[in-house]
């Protein structure tokens, strides 16, 4: 079937104007209901993504909704969900900082609704494999929920789990995000998963987090150790009025990558010399 044609059970992105837009999952015989009319789910599979659909009764509403394929910012913004998410762009660094993609083995350390696991999901498919755990179990029933709407479920597995006390089999895992209160407390544990040159992401709202966890990193064999914020400003275009959006999301949180290495002592170096050194200034010329 061509895959861009809209199956039974796919996720779909139905978009009525710039603020009501909702991800839902299209089942035979089933609905969607809008304060601007009712969408049949027969009148969308079957057709294209990128078509339209009106809703029903067409007499009284008929409205123009948008069918589109969901991104993976989508994912993000519009699954269901009750704790803090990772925005668009901070889980866009996290992909492109941390070199996951097809074929990569990944632990997520914090699950919350799911959203960044779908990202991940979609990003290590079909080979490789995301481990997602938290210690809250309505966030591991939500997250399931929505990676099963994605139709993640061969390539993520959920698991209730403490990263800071729990003991794992893991081993040459190619990268480790962790969305946790104390990431800190986990570094020492989680290097002993990843592979040589693995990269430890690390998402904290707070710069106390940072300096925390940058410290542990630094003492636990990681290099390349870096912290970045990032902002994105929407900008409005109308007709002679073009600037940007009065509001923005001023802050989402600060992001901590960093390499393990095997590290060794430098023999070259580190040499200390024998005899104490000095410097003769005697006949130097010196000002008063």
């Amino acid at each position: 079937m061509d895959a861009n044609l809209v199956k039974e059970n796919d996720l779909v992105f139905l978009i009525l104007d710039d603020r009501r837009r909702w991800l839902v999952q299209v089942k035979p015989g089933g609905n969607f209901h809008t304060h601007r009319g009712i969408i049949e789910f027969d009148d969308i599979i079957g057709k294209p993504f990128g078509s339209v659909v009106f809703s029903k009764p067409y007499e009284s509403q008929g409205y123009k909704f948008y069918i589109l394929k969901p991104l993976p910012s989508d994912y993000v913004l519009h699954m269901a969900r009750k704790t803090q998410i990772i925005y668009p762009e901070d889980a866009g660094l996290i992909i492109i900082y941390s070199g996951i993609g097809p074929g990569s083995i990944v632990i997520e350390a914090g699950c919350g609704s799911g959203s960044l696991t779908c990202i991940l999901g979609n990003y290590v498919k079909p080979s490789g494999h995301v481990y997602s755990f938290d210690i809250r179990e309505k966030s591991l029933k939500r997250a399931k929920k929505n990676i099963i709407k994605a139709n993640l479920q061969d390539v993520i597995t959920l698991q209730y789990g403490d990263i800071l006390e729990d003991i794992y089999e893991y081993r040459d895992i190619d990268a480790i995000v962790l969305d946790i209160a104390t990431p800190w407390k986990a570094v020492e544990k989680v290097k002993t998963y990843l592979k040589l040159s693995g990269i430890l992401v690390s998402f904290s709202p707070t710069i106390e987090q940072v300096k925390k966890t940058t410290f542990a990193m630094r003492n636990n064999d990681f290099v390349e150790i870096n912290t970045y914020e990032l902002l994105k400003r929407r900008i409005q275009v109308k007709e002679n009025a073009t600037r940007p959006e009065i509001r923005m999301i001023g802050h989402t949180g600060y992001l901590t990558f960093g390499r393990k290495i095997k590290n060794v002592k430098n023999p070259y170096r580190e040499i200390k010399p024998k005899m104490k050194e000095y410097v003769n200034f005697n006949g130097m010329p010196l000002r008063s």
